[in-house]
């Protein structure tokens, strides 16, 4: 209840989309849609989900300049995405740097910057998408102001990111001398503030930096692929340019504020994105909508829980190590 400003606002949003939903798609047509859908397309889109998250890893692992197991990184990330799953504000991120600073021996404040720059740069490569996808779409006139926008953020983001790495002594100077009233909070934030900025000292690396797009294309390429796949077992019709705006739209959904996981964002803007090119057909796009769901489950579930296993963890024991990790990180 402590929390109740930060999560009612997204918990209003999802249960009025679901709302939404329930409203205007016809359940008996959405089974049919998913009874009658091509499964030797959605066991490739399976496969490609897995492959993704393998990627994923990789991307991460350049971002942290390959000090840690790729092994370590990959189950790292995948329990990150099922504690979203499952759990609010997004403790996934901060659960995923927190356990690979247990695996890996780097420090928390150094990991967490390139979490930053990761979901920075997915942002801008899901403006790309919808800003490329706009002139084929008919009916989504206004929303190349929200991809210029996003983009704009990204882009300033980044570069004030570029600055601060540049300057890290100049902005450690500056905070050990604001702070020196309060000794406990100049230890505590001038310890975290040189792991941050060692962390940022990716995007002062430009060779590294470069390293971290090419695979970061390459995974976005394979959830375009996966994605495509998906919505073509659903319609038979679909072109490629349908998954630039779906995948576009998605990564939007999630970003909104919600229920753990985006429930509700994620398939409200799925399948209003695909109701813009099928006409008619919210089942239809519904049941696409839910598989997609499913497969992010599925890859992050079973590599997620894999790593779980293997540390002997379980959900509600990360969940609340993280709690007391943050209360410590606090005082």
């Amino acid at each position: 209840m402590k929390d109740i400003k930060r999560w009612l606002p997204g918990t209003l949003i999802s249960i009025a989309l679901i709302a939404a939903i329930l409203y205007f798609v016809d359940f008996g047509k959405m089974w049919d849609a998913i009874r009658t859908a091509n499964y030797p397309i959605l066991a490739g889109a399976a496969v490609l989900s897995f492959v993704w998250m393998f990627g994923r890893a990789k991307v991460w692992q350049t971002l942290l300049r390959d000090k840690p197991k790729y092994m370590d990184v990959l189950f790292a990330a995948s329990e990150g995405y099922l504690l979203n799953a499952f759990l609010p504000f997004r403790l996934g991120e901060i659960g995923r740097a927190f356990l690979l600073s247990r695996k890996s021996g780097m420090q928390f404040g150094e990991i967490i910057p390139t979490i930053i720059i990761e979901r920075v740069v997915d942002l801008a490569f899901s403006a790309a998408l919808l800003l490329a996808a706009l002139p084929f779409v008919v009916g989504a006139q206004g929303s190349e102001r929200i991809g210029y926008i996003v983009g704009g953020v990204v882009v300033f983001g980044l570069v004030m990111m570029y600055v601060l790495a540049r300057n890290n002594q100049w902005a450690l100077d500056l905070f050990h001398k604001l702070s020196a009233r309060w000794p406990s909070l100049q230890k505590f934030g001038g310890s975290f503030l040189e792991s941050f900025f060692q962390g940022l000292g990716v995007l002062t690396d430009g060779w590294l930096f470069l390293r971290f797009l090419f695979w970061m294309t390459l995974d976005w390429a394979i959830a375009l692929a996966a994605y495509y796949l998906i919505i073509l077992a659903f319609f038979p019709q679909a072109q490629p340019v349908w998954t630039l705006f779906v995948l576009g739209a998605a990564a939007f959904g999630g970003a909104i504020p919600a229920l753990p996981g985006g429930v509700g964002t994620v398939e409200g803007a799925v399948s209003a994105a695909l109701v813009l090119f099928a006409k008619d057909q919210q089942s239809t796009a519904l049941a696409a909508a839910l598989t997609m769901r499913l497969y992010n489950y599925l890859n992050s579930g079973i590599l997620g829980g894999i790593g779980l296993m293997r540390e002997g963890q379980t959900l509600s024991g990360v969940y609340q190590q993280i709690l007391n990790f943050r209360k410590v990180e606090r005082h």
